[in-house]
């Protein structure tokens, strides 16, 4: 069984789908109670609502439940920011990612897995696609990409002191079925308004979008799926993925692609559509080598399911429908 954190979240809910459609048995941990997500509908899924910042609540999930692997999706950061305690903010979103690596070690789990960002490579001195073992800058403009490169480096330091398989999945920019506003790029709600033919709305960006920007965009439901594809392998060479199309997707080509979508365009999108940060380092490579040793110089990152494939040796079924208000994405 394996306990997914934040499983009933946009990305999370897709990749308990994905376990599910594996064999896998899933246990969902939420801080606050929910609905079942709408992609989840019909599942057997078990549910467990606990914060993750309360060791003992989380520890006792495990008498309860036989768990053989943890994906942690749950948000180890503060975001929003909280300007008012931030010390105590930092205190909660490090605990609970300490409280999970502990509660990998006590139930003997095969593999935690936890969620980071294409946000750490900001300020990253690379050309072309982005490596995972690309030197990473010590200084990040939000908090998210902070922390992410703080819980990696915790990561590392715990895998090789406990002996815990820990793995990083630096998930690109997503797209699809129960998605948010991201409040760094433009390029997913240019998607969701040329699939319901509204007028795109950028009021939720921290920043101004320009036209010639552009990041990986993968849709939501790959993203899941390399995420499940990457716990359930049976050896992973390397500690760290980038989990994404793979390609450079400049906002500009989201209205164009969206008269490839739709034989007549539905809406109009402004020129200046992209936020302008991260822009030279948002695109993932679909073949280059994770960071660590590898007794497989030449095996490719595992990025979105068939990316994946290729990394771990499983060829993945049929690519999953997608939802009746999103548009499927060109053809690769």
């Amino acid at each position: 069984m394996i306990l997914v954190t934040g499983g009933f979240g946009f990305i999370g809910s897709h990749t308990v789908r994905a376990l599910l459609d594996l064999g896998e048995d899933c246990v969902v941990v939420q801080r606050r109670a929910r609905q079942l997500p709408a992609v989840l509908a019909g599942a057997r899924v078990e549910v467990e609502q606990a914060d993750v910042a309360d060791r003992e609540a989380l520890l006792a999930i495990g008498h309860r439940h036989d768990i053989t692997g943890i994906v942690h999706l749950a948000g180890s950061y503060p975001w929003p920011p909280v300007p008012d305690s931030p010390v105590e903010a930092t205190r909660q979103a490090l605990g609970g990612l300490l409280n999970i690596a502990q509660a990998a070690q006590e139930w003997g789990v095969r593999r935690l897995g936890v969620a980071s960002t294409i946000g750490v490579y900001f300020g990253a001195r690379n050309e072309g696609p982005l490596r995972e073992d690309a030197p990473l800058s010590m200084s990040a403009l939000v908090s998210i990409p902070t922390f992410k490169k703080v819980g990696e480096l915790l990561g590392g330091f715990l895998a090789d002191t406990t002996g815990i398989d820990i793995v990083n999945y630096r998930v690109s920019g997503t797209w699809g079925p129960l998605g948010h506003p991201d409040p760094f790029f433009a390029a997913p709600a240019l998607v969701h308004a040329a699939a319901r033919g509204t007028a795109p709305d950028l009021s939720h960006l921290v920043g101004p979008a320009f036209a010639e920007d552009g990041l990986d965009l993968n849709y939501v439901k790959d993203t899941g799926r390399a995420i499940a594809l990457l716990q359930l392998a049976g050896k992973l060479n390397h500690r760290t993925y980038n989990v994404g199309s793979g390609r450079l997707r400049p906002t500009s080509s989201s209205s164009k692609r969206s008269g490839r979508w739709f034989p007549t365009p539905r809406s109009t999108f402004p020129p200046e559509v992209m936020y302008r940060t991260w822009s030279s380092t948002s695109a993932v490579s679909r073949r280059t080598p994770a960071t660590g040793p590898s007794t497989t110089p030449s095996e490719p990152s595992a990025t979105t399911s068939r990316g994946c494939a290729q990394a771990t040796g499983t060829e993945p079924g049929p690519r999953p429908g997608h939802g009746p208000d999103t548009p499927d994405l060109p053809p690769r």
